[in-house]
C-alpha cells in the first residue's frame, strides 16, 4: 500500500521555540549564542533545505542505546519539561522544516534509492501484468465476479491474519537481506503460476492456492518494503520518496494493463506470469548492488516475548496514529475493492473485451501519476488533508456509480486515482514521520493489516453484492462507506484536538475558505492539534 506530504503548517511557535531553548548545555560563544537566540525568536522554517547530493555522510545522528533515533543539536527547540512524553520529529514545532519540499525529485540524488527505484519500475509492470491476467483468468475460468473476489480474499487473508507478526519480523530482521529473500520467493511464486497456465492444466483452485502462498510472502515483504524506505533516504526525503514510490507504482500501472491486455489477448494469461516473474530479477539486482555503507539501517530489535502488545499500545496512545489507521481501515477494506468492481463493470456494465478492461485500470493509474507527483511536491502530510481525500475519494466513488457510458466512467476513474493516491501517501508518510525507529516495521505492519487485510471480508462483500444486484450498486455502496468513514473520523480528529471548522466566503489572501481553530480561542498546544 501505499501510506502525500503534509501541507502547509498554522502554527508558528514563535514563544514554544524561546521557551524551549536548552538550557542545561549553555552557550558560551557569543556568535553562537546570538544566533541561536535568533532562530528562537524566527518563525519556524517552513520545509526541508532543497540542497544536499549523494553524500553517504549526511545523515541522522545516532543514539548508541537507541539506533536510528535522531538527537537535536543545542539550538533545536524541545518540549517543556512539562510535556507527557517528547513530540515526535514531524509533529512537533521542529517538525515544520519538513513543510517545504526539497523538489519533486529531491529523494534520486541518493545512489541507493535510484538502484531501488530503478528495479520497482520493471518489477511493478510485471506485477500490475499479473494482477490483471490473474483476474481475467478467474473470471474466464468461472464467469463470475465472485471468483475474483474470493481470489483476492485468499491473496489478502494472510495480512489479516498475520499482519501484525509481518511487522515484528521486519523490525528483528536487517530489512534489506529480508526483502531479497521476499522477493525471490515472489518470483518462484509468478514463475509456477505461469508454468501451469501455459501448460493448460489451471484451474480456479490452484490460482487460489497461488494467491494465498503470495499473500503469506506478502505479509512479511509489505511492512518490511515500507520501513526500509526510511533507511535508504533517511528522515527529510522520507515524505518526498513515499511520493516517489507511488508514482513509479503508478507509471507501471499505467504500462502493465495494457501490456497485460495485449499479451492475454494475443498468447494467454500465463505469459503475463511468465514476465513478472523474471521482473523480480530487476530489484533484487537493485538490492545487492546497494552500497551498505550509505544506507541508514536501524539495528534490528532483539527477540523478546510482548513485542507484539507493545507495538499496539504504542499505536493506541497516540491519536495522530490511531485515527489515520482507522480510517485506512474503512477505506482499504471497502474502498479499494477496485479488481472485483473494474471486472464487473467492464464484463456485465459495458460488456467489452480484456484491451478495454486494462485501460480502466490505465485510467485510474493516470490519475493516481498525477496525484503522486502533486503529492511529491508537498512536504509531510496534515490530518485534514488525508481527511479531506479520503471524503472525496468516497464522493467519486458514489457518482461513478452512476456513470451512463464507458468512457466517462474512465473519466470519473481518474479523479478517483488522484485522490485515493494522496489518502495512501498522506497516511504512509505521516505514519512512518511520526513514529520511532525501533517501532516502525510493527507500525507499518498494522497499516498494511488495516489497509489490505480488511480485503478478505471486503472483497467477497463486494463480489456477492456486484453478482447479485450489479457492479453499479457495489460501487455505491462502498463509495458511501467511505464517504462516511471519513467524516466520522474527522469528527473525531477535531474534538479530540479541541479544534472546530471555520467557515469565511471571504478569506483574503493567504486566507482558507474552511480552516481548523481551537476551540477556545487560545492556540492549541497539542501534538494531535499540530497535525491537523
Amino acid at each position: 500500500m501505499a501510506v502525500a506530504p503534509r501541507g502547509e503548517t498554522n502554527v508558528t511557535p514563535t514563544a514554544a521555540a524561546s521557551a524551549a531553548i536548552r538550557t542545561d548545555e549553555p552557550t558560551t560563544d557569543p556568535a553562537a549564542a546570538s544566533a541561536a537566540a535568533a532562530e528562537a525568536q524566527a518563525p519556524a522554517p517552513t520545509g526541508l533545505p532543497g540542497n544536499g547530493d549523494d553524500d553517504p555522510d549526511e545523515r541522522t545522528a545516532a543514539d548508541p542505546a537507541a539506533p536510528g533515533r535522531s538527537h537535536p543539536s543545542p539550538t533545536t527547540t524541545l518540549p517543556s519539561a512539562s510535556s507527557a512524553r517528547p513530540l515526535s520529529s514531524a509533529t512537533s514545532p521542529t517538525g515544520a522544516r519538513f513543510t517545504r519540499p526539497g523538489g519533486m525529485f529531491s529523494s534520486l540524488r541518493v545512489r541507493n534509492y535510484r538502484y531501488y527505484f530503478a528495479g520497482q519500475v520493471v518489477s511493478n509492470t510485471g506485477t500490475w501484468m499479473q494482477r490483471i491476467a490473474q483476474d481475467w483468468l478467474v473470471l474466464s475460468l468461472t464467469g463470475s465476479p465472485l471468483a475474483v473476489g474470493i481470489t483476492t480474499a485468499m491473496q489478502f487473508l494472510p495480512m489479516l491474519l498475520l499482519g501484525l507478526f509481518g511487522g515484528v519480523l521486519a523490525d528483528r530482521m536487517p530489512k534489506r537481506r529480508l526483502l531479497i529473500y521476499t522477493q525471490g520467493a515472489m518470483g518462484l511464486l509468478a514463475a509456477g503460476l505461469a508454468v501451469l497456465t501455459v501448460g493448460g492444466v489451471v484451474t480456479p483452485y490452484y490460482v487460489y492456492a497461488f494467491a494465498l502462498l503470495l499473500g503469506l510472502v506478502t505479509v512479511v515483504d509489505n511492512p518490511t518494503r515500507q520501513a526500509f524506505v526510511s533507511e535508504m533516504v533517511g528522515p527529510k526525503d522520507l515524505a518526498n520518496a513515499v511520493s516517489l514510490n507511488a508514482a513509479n507504482f503508478q507509471t507501471a500501472r499505467l504500462v502493465g494493463p495494457a501490456v497485460a491486455g495485449l499479451l492475454i489477448a494475443a498468447v494467454g494469461s500465463g505469459w503475463a506470469f511468465a514476465v513478472n516473474a523474471l521482473s523480480f530479477a530487476a530489484v533484487i539486482g537493485g538490492l545487492l548492488a546497494m552500497r551498505e555503507s550509505e544506507l541508514r539501517p536501524t539495528a534490528p530489535i532483539a527477540r523478546e516475548r510482548g513485542q507484539l502488545r507493545e507495538g499496539l499500545r504504542y499505536v493506541k496512545e497516540r491519536p495522530e496514529l490511531l485515527w489515520p489507521m482507522v480510517l485506512a481501515g474503512f477505506i482499504g477494506t471497502f474502498g479499494f475493492n477496485f479488481p472485483t468492481l473494474l471486472s464487473g463493470f467492464a464484463y456485465d456494465t459495458f460488456k467489452v473485451g480484456a484491451g478495454q478492461y486494462g485501460l480502466l485500470n490505465t485510467a485510474m493509474a493516470i490519475g493516481s501519476l498525477a496525484g503522486a507527483l502533486l503529492a511529491a511536491r508537498r512536504g509531510v502530510p496534515r490530518l485534514r488533508r488525508l481527511v479531506g481525500a479520503a471524503l472525496a475519494f468516497g464522493a467519486l466513488e458514489v457518482v461513478a456509480a452512476f456513470a451512463p457510458d464507458y468512457w466517462t466512467f474512465a473519466l470519473l476513474l481518474m479523479l478517483i486515482g488522484v485522490f485515493g493516491l494522496s489518502f495512501n501517501t498522506s497516511v504512509n508518510s505521516m505514519l512512518q514521520l511520526s513514529t520511532d525507529p525501533e517501532m516502525r516495521g510493527r507500525v507499518m505492519g498494522l497499516l498494511v493489516l488495516v489497509f489490505t487485510g480488511g480485503t478478505p471480508i471486503g472483497a467477497p462483500v463486494v463480489g456477492w453484492v456486484t453478482a447479485s444486484y450489479g457492479p453499479r450498486l457495489g460501487l455505491l455502496a462502498c463509495g458511501l462507506v467511505s464517504a462516511a468513514a471519513a467524516g466520522a473520523v474527522g469528527l473525531v480528529l477535531a474534538r479530540s484536538a479541541d479544534l472546530r471548522v471555520r467557515f469565511d466566503l471571504h478569506p483574503g489572501r493567504g486566507g482558507r475558505v474552511v480552516a481548523f481553530v481551537p476551540r477556545t480561542g487560545a492556540a492549541s498546544k497539542s501534538e494531535l492539534a499540530a497535525a491537523c
